[in-house]
């Protein structure tokens, strides 16, 4: 029989949008999924942030029906993944790392072609491209090729033709990749109005911090497990304080050396020497004349999300 923990965790993958379940996945001897559990409720911007290979695209691939994961559950939109792959796709819009634009065609016969994969015809079909076009300020570009938009356009094409079928739940793998700035915060701007206006929830992998520090939550996936799941807010205060960022000649002997001394976080990442520690700035003196000709520079800063990853992982987000 299930306890009052267990309980509360199926009541709310009940209401999830989106579901995962002990979901573990091999390919041969490599795990590339472990024993992972999530719950996404609706209506909201959720970040799947790691590494290449941690994971990430692995559940992508189970969550769009493309994958039939070794062992585990999920549900998206209330749908089983393999038992109705087909209410599933029903219920999701797709926004692969990859545009699946062609190139070729027009904007329009691009949407136009989407809608007929969803069984959208006639003047239901022109209405929605209309709408479409409009709210992604592409009404303008409605005839000309794909492949004459700019990066950011052609993104803004996709997340169209994505909803056109006006899906519950909008699954995005690595969305902003190949983007500049500008073009990343609008996809952002994109996808709040989304959630906010339509009700649609958002799930994005990516391994861009400040892509997840914009999500309501964040799950951060290393090496096939899930390490943590929060707000960014609450990540960030989990390392506290301020963080510390110090270089000099030998770095694995100057954190040993710091541990030793002052306790606490210490770690060793990017060629520096990471502490976090509370009221930094106060602390910066006492560690210099400490290690006197060994430090370089010492630099100070409010935790990050790359800062809680290193904490939970002991590396980097692009370790290998």
């Amino acid at each position: 029989m299930a306890n009052e923990g267990e309980r509360d965790h199926l009541a709310r993958d009940t209401d999830a949008a989106v579901a995962v379940r002990a979901m573990s996945h091999r390919y041969g001897q490599r795990v590339a999924l472990n024993d992972v559990s999530l719950s996404i409720a609706p209506q909201r911007l959720f970040a799947l942030l790691g590494p290449n290979g941690g994971g990430k695209t692995t559940l992508f691939k189970i969550l769009t029906t493309l994958l039939t994961p070794s062992s585990g559950t999920a549900t998206v939109g209330g749908a089983d993944v393999v038992r109705e792959r087909g209410r599933v796709r029903s219920r999701i819009g797709i926004v692969f790392q990859h545009p699946s634009l062609d190139g070729k065609l027009t904007v329009t016969e691009n949407l136009t072609h989407q809608g007929h994969l969803y069984g959208l015809s006639g003047a239901e079909l022109k209405r929605r491209c209309a709408e479409a076009l409009e709210r992604f300020g592409l009404a303008d570009r409605s005839r000309d090729r794909v492949d004459v938009l700019s990066g950011g356009l052609q993104r803004r094409v996709e997340l169209a033709k994505s909803l056109l079928h006006r899906p519950q739940v909008l699954i995005l793998d690595e969305p902003s990749t190949g983007l500049d700035p500008g073009a990343r915060m609008s996809l952002m701007e994109n996808l709040r109005e989304l959630r906010d206006r339509d009700g649609v929830t958002c799930l994005m992998t990516t391994h861009l911090m400040a892509d997840a520090d914009a999500c309501d939550e964040v799950g951060i996936l290393d090496e096939g497990r899930l390490v943590a799941l929060d707000t960014p807010g609450n990540l960030k205060a989990r390392v506290g304080g301020d963080v510390l960022t110090v270089r000099g000649t030998e770095p694995a002997r100057l954190a040993e050396r710091v541990r030793t001394r002052f306790g606490g976080a210490v770690d060793v990442f990017d060629g520096g020497v990471r502490i976090a520690r509370a009221r930094g700035h106060e602390f910066v003196p006492e560690l210099i004349e400490s290690f006197p000709g060994e430090i370089e520079s010492v630099t100070i800063g409010k935790p990050t999300l790359e800062d809680v990853f290193v904490r939970l992982t002991g590396h980097g987000l692009h370790h290998e």
